[in-house]
Parts: structure tokens; sequence; C-alpha cells
């Protein structure tokens, strides 16, 4: 595989980029990125060797979906040069970023699986000092950015980011107070070929897509002059989705990614811009808590990927039965029905489904759902609720079945009272968030 070079246009209205890949000397690849914003750049904010060096890392990202059709064990890069420690860093993104890949493949990748060949720089890196003001929030339409965008903007001068908008990302927005030329849209297109020989067989699968958030985060940030990206990644993202290894689903939202990247932009890119996740300290429980409280989101949100091309909750998901249980605890039926169309407890057919997520059963779902323990004591509460006379059909199922669990690590009260390890600068900001949590 080999990453050929990228090409980039930048206007006081648009940047246009376009990378070149190659596969085996037979499929040639030209993926695209568009950013979109109505409020002119500034030219004088950021230098043109920091641009290209932030879009040529992006290509180092971009080049893992077309890498992973058919795995080569070399990858030779030509488009820019990197260090052995950078090299080093890329294949740990692979292998541990493909880690849901790989299984769902039947991969099993050891140290030597693939490497990564580039010319070192000749002069050394010395990355570049930026200064900024304001918060990059990257906004996707789900619970978890609008509590991150609704409490930051009570804190501080936020813009928000959309890669490839959809309408309950642009209404998540909306309904934040924000005008549209506040906001900064990403389109990211899939090269036609790829998809083409995925349907003739070649591999296909997860590829860590918020590393690639990250990086072009890092390049809107740069260019409007913003010193923070407040991602909205919770505590259970850390958590691997095949218990007794490291294989998880959601590894480029994990702590372990984050302080990776932190450093790797620190050395290897510039300094002055803080990437972070605001919700990190969180639990699921408390980020529903959060959210539940914010009434004028219920009718457009959405946290289902299956129902994202026609705006809608497809019921029957891991991702649309998670969301379900924990804003359960927080919210009526009645409420419930209005978000969701219908009561999903009652829906036997997502019966192996509440199982992986509660741990009746030996795997959690690929998806971006909570722990084990969180959806037990999001359950627990809600079976508490109802009392045993009058539980719909998968409470009931758990009734008989809870005898089968661990006992849950922590009551509902303490998971609320919870506060993690995070990386959110400045006390004040800490401060407003935990006091947001103590409401709860």
């Amino acid at each position: 595989m080999v990453y050929e070079g990228f090409s980039y246009s930048l206007t006081d209205r648009e940047l246009c980029i376009v990378f070149e890949f190659n596969l085996a000397d037979r499929h040639s690849f030209r993926p695209e990125i568009r950013i979109s914003h109505t409020a002119k750049i500034d030219r004088d904010i950021i230098s043109d060797s920091l641009i290209r060096n932030i879009i040529f890392n992006m290509g180092m990202v971009e080049l893992i979906s077309y890498w992973k059709a058919a795995c080569p064990p070399g990858v030779i890069i030509r488009a820019g040069n990197l260090s052995p420690d950078q090299a080093e860093w890329w294949k740990k993104l692979y292998l541990n970023g493909l880690g849901e890949f790989f299984y769902e493949n039947g991969i099993k990748p050891g140290p030597d699986f693939m490497d990564i060949t580039a010319e070192p720089p000749e002069d050394g890196i010395v990355p570049e000092t930026f200064s900024g003001s304001g918060i990059l929030v990257p906004v996707g339409g789900g619970k978890d950015s609008v509590v991150t965008l609704e409490l930051l903007s009570e804190h501080a001068n936020c813009r928000p980011f959309i890669v490839n908008p959809r309408e309950a990302s642009v209404a998540s927005v909306r309904n934040a107070g924000y005008r549209e030329e506040d906001t900064i849209l990403m389109y990211r297109s899939i090269d036609p070929l790829l998809i083409e020989l995925n349907g003739k067989g070649f591999l296909n699968g997860h590829t860590p897509f918020s590393a690639m958030l990250a990086f072009s985060s890092l390049l809107v940030a740069s260019i409007y002059g913003l010193k923070e990206i407040a991602l909205s990644n919770e505590s259970s993202a850390n958590d691997p989705t095949i218990p007794g290894t490291k294989i998880n689903h959601q590894y480029s939202k994990s702590l372990e990614f984050e302080e990776d990247f932190r450093m790797y932009v620190s050395k290897y890119l510039c300094t002055g811009i803080n990437y972070y996740s605001f919700l990190r300290p969180l639990n699921e429980l408390q980020i529903s808590g959060l959210f539940s409280t914010f009434h004028h989101h219920f009718s457009s949100f959405k946290s289902c990927n299956i129902g994202s091309k026609t705006d809608s909750w497809c019921g029957k998901c891991p991702k649309c039965l998670f969301t379900y249980i924990m804003l359960s605890v927080f919210l009526t039926k009645e409420t419930l029905l209005g978000i969701f169309g219908k009561d999903m407890y009652e829906d036997s057919s997502l019966l192996f489904i509440f199982d992986q997520l509660t741990g009746l059963a030996d795997e959690k779902p690929f998806e971006c759902v909570g722990t084990t323990d969180e959806v037990n004591i999001a359950v627990r509460r809600t079976v508490e609720k109802l009392g045993p006379e009058k539980l719909p059909v998968l409470l009931k199922h758990y009734h008989e079945q809870s005898g089968l669990l661990e006992p849950v690590a922590h009551d509902l009260e303490r998971a609320l009272a919870d506060f993690g390890p995070h990386h959110i600068p400045g006390d004040d900001m800490v401060k407003h968030l935990k006091s947001k949590v103590d409401a709860l």
C-alpha cells in the first residue's frame, strides 16, 4: 500500500483536500474532504507548513480505510516524512484501532503483521507554536455531543463542527441556539472504487473514525484560531468490547488514544491547541441524566447509526436499546414513547441484544454503548420503579435471570456521584461540569 500524495486548495470560504493512495499498483484511490463555512478564514492565523503537515497526517488516518481492504504487510509513505517514532505511533493505531475489524474477519495480527516505511525528516521536527481562543465542539447529533455543546455554551465561546451533516446534527446545533453561519461543516467522501472492491470480496469492517475526527478537528481549530477541541467521549469508551482482551470498538475514543494524540500533536505538529473530552470523567448514567434536562432536544437527537440516513430510530439495534435503557432511569414512559415511537422493553426480538448489554451474553455488541455495570444499574432502577408485577417483556426476563449476574459495582447514587480522570483544562471548567453532575 502506498500513500502517494495529497493536494489541497484553501479559499476564504472553503478548503478542499484530495488524497492519493495505491494498492498493489492495481487500484488507485482519491478520497476527498471538503470543509465549508460562511465565516471568512484569516490566512494570517496559520502557516502553510502547518496546514500541509496536518493534512498529511489526516491522510495517514484516511489511508487505514483503504489498507484494510487487503491488509498488505507493507505501507510505503511518499506523501511526507515520518520519524521512526512516528511510524511506530501509526502502527499502534492500526493494530489497536482495527481491533474489531481483525476480530470480525478472523485475523490475529502479531507485532510484525505490518510495517510503515517512510523517509525521516531531514532537519528533525520542531512543532509550531499556535495561539488562539474559543472552543471547537464536534457535534454528531446524539445525546453526548448535545450535553457537551449545551454545557460549554454556558461557559465559553464555542464553534460547532459537523462531519457529513445530517438532520439530527444540524438540529442539535440549531436547538442549542447557534446560527447556520456559526457552524463549520466537513464533507468526507469514500472513493467509490473501495465500495466496488468490497462488493467483490475485499475485506471490510470498522475503522477508527474518531482518529480521523481528531486530526480533522485539529485542522479546523488551527484554521479558525480556536485553542481547544472538546470531544464528547465518556469514561466507558475505555471499556473493552470483548472481555479479557484489548479489543475495543471505541479505541480511538479511549483515554489511551486521547493521551497518545495529545503527545503526538505537541511533539510533531504544534503546541497551543488543547484536545480533550469534556465528558471523560462521566459515566453514561450521568450523561443521560444531564441530557434528560434538555427537553428541547428530545424530538431531534438521534444516536442510531442504522437510522442515520433517514434521521430515525431504527428501534432494532444495540444503540437504540442502550439509549432507551439509559434514559428510562430519568424519563417517563410517555416521554420515551414520544422519542422512540415504542416501548423497547416490550420488543421480544431485542432479547439477545438486551442480554449482550446486561452481561447475560458472553460479549457486548460492537457499538458505542456503555459498560454492563452501567446498564445493570439502569435496568435495576427501572425494575424498581415499575415493580415486579408490571414488568414489560425484557424487564420480566431480566428479573427472572438476574441472579446469574455478577454483583453491580456501584448503585445509582454512587454512580451519579463519580468523577473520573480527565484532561479538561482549567479549574473553572471542571467546577462547572462538576456542579452540573452534583445537581443530579
